[in-house]
């Protein structure tokens, strides 16, 4: 199976996991932006994501910012990414039951 999505999001400043993460200066943590890319891809392919091979968090992803998310899949892999704008938050690589 392929596919390609492409979505927007944004994690408000109320969410709870940036109360400590951190204070003064909230940063969106990546495992808030995994789950946001497993959750993407659980809707659009019907697919659990089973493993996460490769990550690169690039940029800071502030509360409040609006995020765009890509996922290309090609069988039981995905490639995301998440930009902010014009600059690259993160990439990496998806397994997908199938």
């Amino acid at each position: 199976m392929t596919g390609e999505i492409c979505e927007h999001f944004h994690i408000a400043a109320s969410h709870p996991a940036l109360a400590g993460h951190f204070p003064g200066n909230p940063v969106v943590p990546g495992m808030i932006l995994l789950e946001r890319v497993a959750a993407a891809a659980r809707r659009a392919f019907g697919a659990q994501a089973t493993g996460l091979p490769q990550v690169k968090f690039l940029r800071p992803l502030y509360p409040d910012e609006i995020a765009e998310l890509r996922i290309q899949r090609s069988g039981a892999s995905a490639k995301f990414s998440i930009h902010r704008g014009s600059e690259l938050v993160a990439t990496g690589m998806l397994e997908l039951a199938p």
